[in-house]
């Protein structure tokens, strides 16, 4: 059996816990997470300058999940653009049974093959897209057969669950598993599997964004003042990195098309 499917015996009498004892049996569960994560780093390294060589080609980063492992791919592809700059084709997220199931579940469309593939397919695929398939169990047929598919067109895949010797794990070109074990509550994987996926996905995507450069020093320098509050940020970055005052900031920006790293261009830094 998954392990993502076993009892946990730490927490076999969290039913006759307080408050505070359920609190901290969960938390303790959530530190084995991070712990995981750890064992994967090399693993979440390859993965990382895979997407960056397929995205200076003019690659995606494509997530593909069914439930939680969905959404939390689709979260990390929302919030790319904002963060960094990107255009929003740069990192899509794709969910089992499509955008509703962001809102409702739908336990039986991670078992329908057809649909990831056809939702791949949709996509239009080059040999330079990377396909991220997200399965806490790591057997859902509608992420593994997508990910099949998409290595029949040449893209590289990862996989990325919390099982060795799952399909995900045995099959893709690069294999991401956080081995997060059983969880609090038995299967319920949006808890510890979920918590390691939603770290991982950001790790993936921030590496990417500041090897691609749109990150200097440890600032977002790709973004778009698109409203006024990430205006004030654009203002705020600027000064910090010229160190001068608000007034020589703002004219800097207007000099350089309100973009960052034309002003750190124009300055040589």
């Amino acid at each position: 059996m998954n392990k993502t499917e076993m009892r946990n015996p730490a927490t076999m009498n969290i039913h006759k816990e307080s408050t505070i004892g359920i609190l901290s049996l969960i938390q303790a569960e959530n530190e084995n997470a991070v712990k995981a994560i750890n064992d994967a780093l090399p693993k979440i390294a390859e993965a990382a300058d895979c997407i960056e060589e397929g995205m200076r080609k003019g690659g995606r980063l494509i997530y593909i999940g069914a439930g939680t492992s969905g959404r939390l791919g689709i979260i990390d592809a929302t919030e790319c653009p904002p963060t960094y700059g990107v255009s929003p084709d740069t990192v899509v997220g794709l969910i089992a049974g499509g955008r509703e199931r962001v809102f409702s579940s739908s336990e039986n469309a991670e078992d329908i093959a057809s649909s990831g593939i056809s939702d791949l397919k949709a996509l239009n695929l080059t040999s330079n897209d990377r396909i991220v398939g997200i399965s806490a169990a790591g057997n859902a047929a509608y992420v593994a057969d997508a990910l099949a598919y998409a290595r029949t067109v040449g893209c590289k895949t990862i996989g990325f669950s919390s099982n060795f010797g799952s399909r995900l794990d045995v099959e893709s070109d690069i294999s991401i598993v956080t081995d997060t074990g059983p969880e609090v509550i038995m299967g319920s994987t949006r808890m510890k599997a979920g918590a390691a996926q939603k770290m991982v996905t950001t790790m993936l995507s921030t590496c990417v964004m500041i090897k691609l450069g749109h990150v200097y020093e440890n600032m977002m320098v790709n973004l778009k003042p698109s409203n006024e509050k990430l205006r004030k940020r654009v203002i705020n970055i600027v000064r910090d990195i010229v160190k001068c005052d608000e007034e020589r900031a703002i004219n800097l920006l207007e000099e350089n098309n309100w973009t960052i790293k034309e002003v750190i261009k124009t300055l040589g830094l």
